[in-house]
């Protein structure tokens, strides 16, 4: 362990002194317009392979050629909404906005519901929140802020944090558990308090940001899958896994979901301490990625065997934040540094390796949903597809000198 934190802070150094500067790579040569449209075939194959749109497509496994369908609830029931919101938005083709709006009034009532888990920003924000991104439908906007107050409830003031999954607090006797995922659901929150749903909303998710950064991270940076927390004086109490291989490895898709998480957390407070710890999550997940760019479902997963699964959806979500957090860097050889490193990872998940193409109607081949109960095991997902589409519109739009975030 201390040899590999010695190689991991001897990176972040050299990231820093702008070693990486020699900009030698073909960033701008990327296909991407190519890429989009190769999503947008594969995304008309399944809308006309699906029985009715209240099927939605969640997952498809390895020998298989059909998918497994998702209902309103789920927290990736959003996903494949998102998807069709995004393929609006860069053909402004009816068609999908009408696909897109049609399984997201299907998604809306969910709003109203008293949330059950921490899972309401996924849900919530690929669908009603790309939908009136792109359509101002104030129904989707009223329909954020119920489901924002909602998720709210679920914050505990004296631990600091949003308690995850509350059907966990029994069964695995974790009082008050966060998981690293639900930095993805702070953005819901931060919007509501942009537009109308009050400065509590902003607060709940900024503090949620900051106890998270102080307990939910070891020394490396790297991430706990899971912060048990004291219900009566907010202690931490330890930290676990769920998904990931042990308590002390580094989960690859928890790792993506903090570089993503906190990127984001940046752009909503502006506060720098938050940048500065994207970049040091980030810089940890890159040190030790494999030649290929993609990670293992963990990246200690190589101890077991050399055939462990990688997984391709950590590796589309790490892009898409890559492309975001490069932005926010003042330094031009670190910023070109990790937009290149996003890139890198697209040409990986565009190459025939990982894209399904012919095989089947999903984008992306290889990813892995929880490898320790067997589900998804090198499959594909819906959220693979989601970030990676997203990661190719962000590329497009900065090649384009548009905001990474369009009309966020």
């Amino acid at each position: 362990m201390k040899s590999r934190t010695f190689f991991t802070l001897v990176f972040i150094f050299l990231v820093s002194i702008g070693c990486f500067s020699c900009k030698t790579t073909a960033t701008d040569d990327f296909p991407v317009d190519s890429e989009i449209a190769y999503c947008r075939s594969q995304a008309m194959r399944t809308l006309v392979s699906i029985p009715s749109l209240d099927k939605i497509p969640n997952s498809m496994d390895l020998d298989s050629i059909k998918w497994r369908y998702t209902q309103a609830g789920s927290w990736t029931c959003g996903f494949w909404p998102g998807i069709l919101w995004y393929l609006y938005e860069d053909t402004k083709d009816n068609m999908w906005r009408e696909a897109a709006g049609k399984v997201t009034d299907m998604i809306a009532p969910l709003a109203y519901r008293k949330a059950k888990s921490h899972d309401s920003g996924f849900i919530m924000m690929c669908s009603l929140g790309n939908g009136y991104r792109l359509t101002g439908k104030p129904e989707y906007k009223e329909g954020l802020l119920h489901a924002a107050d909602s998720l709210a409830m679920l914050y505990n003031p004296v631990v600091g944090t949003i308690l995850s999954w509350p059907g966990m607090v029994k069964k695995e006797n974790w009082p008050h558990n966060t998981i690293i995922d639900n930095m993805m659901n702070l953005e819901l929150l931060f919007w509501a308090a942009r537009n109308g749903g009050g400065q509590y909303l902003y607060d709940i998710a900024y503090k949620h940001a900051e106890t998270t950064m102080k307990h939910q991270f070891r020394k490396d940076y790297s991430c706990y899958h899971v912060a048990v927390y004291d219900t009566l004086d907010g202690h931490f109490i330890k930290g676990v896994t769920h998904q990931g291989l042990s308590d002390d490895s580094m989960w690859a898709r928890g790792q993506a979901w903090a570089i993503y998480g906190y990127t984001m957390v940046y752009r909503e407070t502006h506060d720098v301490r938050f940048l500065d710890f994207a970049r040091k999550v980030s810089d940890v997940y890159l040190s030790r990625l494999p030649e290929d760019m993609i990670p293992y479902w963990d990246f200690n997963a190589p101890e077991l065997s050399s055939g462990e699964p990688k997984d391709a959806s950590a590796s589309a979500i790490t892009a898409s934040a890559l492309l975001e957090l490069s932005t926010y860097i003042n330094d031009s050889d670190s910023a070109f540094f990790y937009r290149n490193k996003a890139v890198e990872m697209l040409q990986i998940l565009s190459s025939p390796a990982y894209q399904a193409r012919n095989k089947k109607d999903a984008f992306l081949l290889h990813s892995v949903g929880h490898m320790n109960k067997g589900w998804e095991v090198d499959a594909s997902i819906s959220y693979a597809d989601y970030y990676y589409l997203e990661a190719l519109v962000r590329l497009k739009r900065l090649k384009e000198k548009q905001s990474v975030l369009a009309n966020l």
